[in-house]
Formats: C-alpha cells, structure tokens, sequence
C-alpha cells in the first residue's frame, strides 16, 4: 500500500514549480504540477491529491475563486493558497486554509509538513 501524501502544485511559474515539486519529492511526497487552473481542476479530478498549493494568479483565472468549489468537491484535500502578493486575511473566503506569500520561506514549509504528515 502505498501511504505518500499526494501534493499537487497549481501555478504557472516554472522554476518556483520545478523547485517546489524538488523539495516535496525529497519530503517523500508524490508531487504533481499543473501549470494552470483548468489543467489543475482537471488533475485533482484524476489525482484525489491529499495537499493542494494553489497560485491565485494564474493564465486563465484566480485560482482563490475555486476554492469553495474545491472544498465542496474534495472536503479531504488540505488547501494553501500562495501568491506573490500579500492578502489581507479578510479578503480569503475560508479561514481554515493557509495562506502563503512566495518566496516560501523553507523553514515554516519544514514544520507544515512535519505537522500535517506525521505517520
């Protein structure tokens, strides 16, 4: 059986993916990329994913505007929305997500993951 957290990474920004999906391949995640919102929508469809880091500014919508749709359809699936752009916590429609600002800072990631995928 296999018990990796499924990751999926919605962004449009290759390096930051490439270097995203690096970090969670070496925590022992199974890490995916969809590089915009439908492809993304689509993937978690295929993939149930466990985690989702989801970009709001992406080439073909603001990802933030599905995030009740991705609670509705996935309630499993733990959400982080990231951007480049500081939000004002008043401004996300769901408290109960985590909000990250890039650049990520490496060492609050450590701890998310350590908390959240204990075995």
């Amino acid at each position: 059986m296999n018990n990796k957290q499924k990751v999926l990474i919605i962004d449009d920004e290759a390096d930051f993916c490439f270097v995203f999906k690096s970090y969670l391949l070496k925590k022992g995640c199974e890490a995916y990329v969809a590089n915009s919102l439908d492809s993304g929508i689509k993937m978690m469809e295929l993939l149930q994913p466990d985690v989702v880091f989801l970009d709001n500014n992406l080439p073909d919508g603001f990802g933030w505007e599905k995030l009740e749709f991705i609670h509705k359809t996935y309630p499993f699936t733990k959400v982080n929305l990231i951007s480049a752009y500081q939000q004002k916590l008043e401004e996300i429609p769901d408290s109960h997500v985590n909000v990250w600002e890039k650049p990520l800072d490496m060492g609050l990631l450590d701890s998310y993951f350590q908390q959240q995928f204990v075995a």
